[in-house]
């Protein structure tokens, strides 16, 4: 969420920098300025009134006492009209707080400097590529090969759930295990801490990360206890920082997380989503770090490295994207999306991205950070990254290596599979 003080002190940046996300925002930033202006207003009478009945309260008591009777009823009299006057304000005020922050949740993060501006996924821009796309003959996707070697069972995860709710099975539960396990012990060699979070979080995490209100309706809710299936493990591990105040010192802070995540993906139909390559359930490494303002982008260029370092040790042919303004998220200031290429399909699968929130997380999470020896606190930045999302890699990795016997496993992940070959 962008700051009060921001957004008064720079109107028209604001409104022109979120055009590049193809954001009109001139009517809900004069709604915005307007509202505060009214809220501080209000909360000046407020005050005033306040002192003048403190003053009064003291006033009473000493007339009182020097036998000033007509007068001490009249200030009694007054601090009664002030009470009314002062409970009518705050009623006003906390409408007007309540309209105010209604406003601001409506306003996406700032787009960095360098994100293109475009509609949308063919106008984002390639940063680079690497690997080799493997030549070949008679390739089948990964949806025909799950079945010749029983590694997946879309119709029994139907029976059991629905659509979008795959059962891994013998060689297949073991590569999706192995692929977790690689991904975790990846993080922890790159200083990420990991930790295992809920699976479920309240409304206070959800609007925390920005998920919330749920603008397109991707989130499972558990209406009963009103919660939320997590769409990502960046939404409980950020939120572990949520209200908390740390040292300069002690950043960045650094978590990774393994997670089952829950998106309801309404609407998608079609091949592009065949299979493995849009599930309603899927698994998922994260890496999120909380760093401080100055190193944000330092720090972004290295999660860009460490994710790029894991395609390369899968040996599959990938190119990064720079993501234009229409394809960027409400939260994102910059993101980077990795794809893979899957031979069989003929097409790139995205599998990550990597994006710096600066302080527009923060600001909704309450995290900030103090200089060590100073008593001020400043917004944090925070920053997350998928390190790696498992089904698109699995379908690329089963397609790119399958072979006339059978289908070859990178050499990164046999220590893990336990074997280095799917026969």
């Amino acid at each position: 969420m962008l700051t009060l003080k921001y957004i008064q002190e720079n109107k028209d940046e604001v409104v022109n920098r979120l055009k590049v996300k193809n954001f009109e925002a001139a009517q809900i930033v004069d709604a915005i300025i307007d509202l505060d202006n009214k809220r501080k207003a209000t909360q000046a009478e407020v005050e005033i009134l306040q002192a003048e009945m403190n003053s009064l309260s003291k006033e009473i008591g000493q007339l009182f006492k020097s036998g000033n009777v007509d007068e001490a009823n009249q200030a009694k009299e007054r601090t009664g009209e002030l009470k009314e006057s002062i409970k009518n304000l705050s009623a006003q005020l906390d409408a007007t707080t309540e309209e105010l922050n209604a406003q601001l949740v409506q306003l996406p993060n700032l787009p960095h400097s360098s994100v293109p501006e475009g509609k949308g996924e063919d106008d984002n821009e390639i940063v680079t590529e690497g690997g080799v796309i493997p030549q070949l003959e008679n390739a089948k996707p990964h949806w025909d090969l799950i079945k010749d070697y029983d590694l997946i069972d879309f119709e029994l995860g139907t029976k059991i759930t629905g659509a979008g709710f795959p059962v891994y099975k013998g060689k297949g539960a073991r590569l999706q295990r192995a692929l977790i396990n690689f991904f975790l012990d990846e993080a922890e060699k790159a200083g990420y801490d990991e930790v295992l979070p809920p699976l479920l979080v309240n409304e206070d995490s959800g609007f925390g990360t920005g998920q919330l209100p749920d603008k397109e309706g991707m989130m499972y809710h558990a209406t009963a206890d009103n919660l939320y299936l997590i769409p990502t493990a960046e939404v409980p591990v950020t939120n572990l920082y949520r209200d908390v105040i740390l040292k300069a010192s002690e950043m960045p802070v650094k978590n990774c997380a393994y997670s089952a995540c829950f998106r309801r993906e309404a609407g998608s139909w079609g091949a592009h989503v065949r299979g493995l390559n849009r599930l309603h359930q899927f698994d998922k490494v994260e890496i999120v770090q909380v760093a401080h303002p100055k190193n944000s982008y330092e720090i972004l260029d290295q999660m860009v490295a460490h994710v790029q370092s894991l395609i390369e040790k899968l040996e599959l042919p990938w190119r990064i994207l720079r993501l234009c303004g229409g394809d960027i998220s409400f939260t994102s200031a910059l993101t980077f999306d990795f794809e893979v290429y899957s031979a069989a399909q003929g097409r790139w699968l995205e599998v990550s991205s990597v994006s710096n929130f600066e302080s527009y997380q923060a600001n909704r999470l309450k995290l900030r950070y103090k200089e060590d020896g100073e008593k001020k606190t400043q917004l944090a930045h925070t920053l997350n990254g998928s390190a790696l999302a498992l089904p698109r890699i699995m379908a690329a990795l089963l397609e790119n290596n399958q072979t006339a016997d059978g289908i070859k496993i990178p050499a990164a992940l046999v220590p893990y599979t336990g074997f280095d070959f799917i026969k």
